[in-house]
């Protein structure tokens, strides 16, 4: 009969541990600016780069690498992104893509020879576990950021699935 009691309780034990990881899990969101201090630009290059937003304002669940710009989803579920991109005028224009899996999914373009300039965008999308979004920075565009972190990517787990 002791014996029953422990398996029980080690089930129970097991159980209590695996809700605890899954509410730790459904508590993801980043949010991170383009250029870890400083101010400059990013870009122009002959090819596309993927983007790394260095400057980390949270990190919550630690789902986003600040050294490869990868958001990767650890559960599966509904997540939302956006991103800002700042420019200041030039001949070449402000854009980024957001990509999942290296899909394109969304972009956000501007362009105007003088002043600055704002392009944004977002999107909820499923992720199933390991999936990764990233923001890569179109061929032949430029991007501006300073301390003022005009140029940000966020995401955040709406529920899991």
């Amino acid at each position: 009969e002791l014996a029953a009691v422990k398996v029980k309780a080690n089930i129970i034990g097991n159980q209590v541990e695996a809700l605890k990881t899954e509410g730790e899990a459904k508590q993801l969101a980043f949010s991170a600016s383009l250029l870890a201090s400083g101010a400059g630009y990013t870009g122009p290059f002959n090819t596309h780069i993927n983007l790394i937003f260095k400057h980390v304002a949270t990190n919550i669940g630690n789902a986003y690498n600040p050294n490869t710009g990868l958001f990767t989803a650890p559960v599966r579920g509904v997540y939302h992104f956006e991103f800002y991109i700042h420019g200041v005028g030039s001949n070449n224009p402000t854009s980024a893509v957001l990509l999942k899996n290296g899909e394109q999914i969304c972009t956000a373009w501007t362009h105007q020879p003088t002043s600055g300039q704002k392009a944004s965008n977002g999107v909820s999308l499923l992720l199933d576990i390991g999936d990764v979004v990233f923001l890569r920075m179109w061929a032949n565009s430029r991007i501006y950021d300073n301390d003022n972190r005009h140029t940000t990517f966020s995401g955040h787990l709406l529920f899991t699935m």
